[in-house]
């Protein structure tokens, strides 16, 4: 009988196109006797497990029924001490609101071996394919990745200092929030900061929606825009080769 060795093996599968996870990532799903997978993972990449591996959906979506976090928690655990090596394939980067840590906690204190192999963001990945710079010489010197709500519900604390400075601030889990982001921008005299919602980014069926603090809302009804969407805000998203047609269109109904 052969001697089970746990392992668990934390992967980034980036932000939806399959192409767009890491070799490594992709060794470990052959490797895997066990994976765990979320809502936002593309299923494709499944494709890649061996026969044998079983293969659990743990999907979380903002507003659905979804496995609890206590629950993916176990069964990594149990997983590992019963199968050997466990990946836990998560959209994005794990460690980027991806609770890729408080994971790696409850596994730790089972003594079971883990690593970690990252993925590409949304926040980076996403504005990358739209070719909008997070940060430009002359325009932003950084950026902010930030949650769009707190566990409580509440808009997060720290886009009420996000309004106050020029960085560019993507904005995850957020579009359920919009309105309210657009109050607190307006609130501080920002209505004409421009603005990029994205989403199901890198897919097929992505859409996006660009504007002001001022416009914002109107176009993302107009293209139908809903989640799982990302938020962009600051000045960098002018660069974006559609922006220009934007602010000319703007300029004629004010005008």
């Amino acid at each position: 009988m052969l001697e089970i060795k746990p392992f668990v093996t934390l992967v980034g599968a980036g932000p939806g196109d399959a192409d767009l996870i890491t070799l490594k990532g992709i060794k470990a799903i052959k490797a895997a006797n066990v994976i765990l997978y979320d809502a936002l993972v593309n299923a494709e990449l499944l494709d890649y497990a061996k026969p044998s591996c079983t293969k659990i959906y743990v999907g979380k979506r903002a507003e659905r029924l979804s496995t609890s976090q206590d629950q993916i928690n176990k069964l990594l655990v149990d997983y590992a001490l019963t199968h050997g090596h466990v990946v836990r394939l998560k959209g994005g980067d794990p460690f980027v609101f991806g609770r890729g840590g408080e994971e790696l906690e409850f596994v730790h204190q089972y003594g079971i071996p883990t690593a970690v192999i990252p993925g590409i963001s949304s926040s980076i990945g996403l504005t990358g394919l739209q070719q909008i710079p997070l940060t430009h010489r002359g325009v932003s010197e950084s950026f902010w990745v930030i949650t769009g709500s707190t566990s409580d519900g509440r808009l997060s604390d720290d886009l009420y200092t996000a309004v106050r400075t020029a960085a560019t601030i993507v904005v995850l889990m957020g579009f359920s929030k919009l309105k309210q982001i657009v109050a607190l921008y307006q609130e501080n005299g920002r209505g004409d900061l421009p603005i990029a919602l994205i989403q199901n980014g890198s897919l097929v069926n992505e859409r996006i929606a660009l504007g002001t603090i001022n416009t914002i809302l109107e176009e993302a009804d107009k293209n139908l825009l809903g989640v799982p969407a990302i938020i962009v805000l600051g000045e960098v998203v002018a660069k974006h080769q559609r922006f220009e047609a934007i602010k000319s269109e703007l300029q004629d109904i004010e005008a």
